[in-house]
């Protein structure tokens, strides 16, 4: 399906399978005379809620966006995320928006699969990207969001010699503030901080955690439970979640940057976990996704770790750590399994 929003008749639009229902029922109840839609959080830190957002604060995202990448009326987007998400939606609302042709594909971890014209924007999880890299030279701008962005992944799209994108983004937000409100440049340049959009405020609470000020996209200060380094006004460094925070015999230890560093030697997905212990109160486990083998297991076993309390206790194989709908990993449904 091809919506082009330029020229849009949504009683012209056929809708042969599931998802461009949807998205064709998005649609009406974007054009009513409501003033809010409703949108669904993936549940990837806690219970999945549902709750209503104005259509005019989403456009004022919309904006931020399409400004920041320079898009133009006519120019081309392709949308293979979840509807029922913001992620999604705001695909949609930035089609709006500007004025774009929109390409809509079934969301899939091969979502290019069948594409070979070029296009100007398009959104898409690491998962996704991981899977596309054969034809990401089609596109010309890229946001990746809805999990961060491994450090074997940033690896693969540096070393892909037939990239011809423009821009490569990591994004940073939440269903809260309708989609990023910061960006982060993955290619050509690599960033190791987020730039805020202006209009956007960042401060951190008395935990070290982030508090987003975006009056265009929400008229509450939102507090996160993100650790963050701020290096000026507009940029921060993501550090992990608190929840996430293990303790083990009165270490604190990030998950989230042992992962990183992890993922800078290896091309499985990695994830570290607390788990209970007698005496350390939490034990660190790593858990690797993929077929048990020697060779990684002995890879890891010589890896240099900053602090002797940063190697893990156990190391976990498993066929396939559970995700959310979007694609970050739920670790909450991780740690029950295991």
């Amino acid at each position: 399906m091809l919506i082009d929003f330029n020229n849009l008749n949504i009683n012209n639009l056929s809708s042969k399978t599931e998802f461009e229902l949807k998205i064709k029922n998005f649609l009406e109840d974007w054009f009513s005379d409501s003033e809010t839609v409703k949108v669904q959080t993936s549940g990837s830190t806690g219970t999945p809620k549902v709750f209503d957002i104005e259509k005019k604060k989403m456009l004022n995202s919309a904006i931020m966006t399409c400004n920041f990448l320079r898009l133009k009326e006519g120019n081309t987007a392709l949308i293979c995320l979840p509807i029922e998400y913001i992620s999604g939606k705001m695909m949609v609302v930035r089609s709006i928006e500007r004025k774009l042709k929109l390409i809509v594909v079934e969301p899939s971890l091969k979502p290019l699969e069948h594409i070979e014209q070029e296009i100007d924007f398009c959104a898409m999880t690491p998962l996704q990207v991981e899977n596309s890299l054969d034809k990401l030279h089609l596109i010309k701008n890229l946001i990746i969001g809805g999990a961060a962005v491994s450090e074997s992944l940033k690896k693969l799209l540096t070393k892909n010699r037939n990239l011809k994108i423009n821009y490569i983004f990591e994004t940073y937000g939440m269903s809260e503030t309708l989609s990023h409100i910061a960006l982060k440049q993955v290619s050509p340049e690599p960033e190791e901080y987020f730039t805020a959009f202006e209009n956007v405020e960042i401060s951190k609470d008395e935990r070290g955690c982030l508090k987003i000020f975006a009056p265009n996209v929400n008229s509450e200060t939102l507090q996160t439970n993100d650790l963050v380094e701020i290096k000026s006004e507009n940029q921060f460094k993501f550090l992990g979640r608190i929840d996430n925070v293990i303790n083990s015999g009165g270490a604190k230890i990030f998950p989230e940057q042992l992962e990183a560093l992890i993922k800078k030697e290896i091309s499985n997905e990695v994830v570290f976990l607390g788990l209970e212990d007698e005496s350390l109160g939490q034990k660190l486990v790593m858990i690797i996704e993929g077929e048990k083998s020697k060779d990684l297991v002995e890879k890891i076993s010589t890896f240099s770790f900053d602090k002797s309390f940063h190697k893990p206790k156990e190391i976990i194989f498993i066929q396939k750590i559970p995700r959310t709908p979007n694609g970050k990993i739920n670790r909450l449904e991780l740690k029950n399994l295991l």
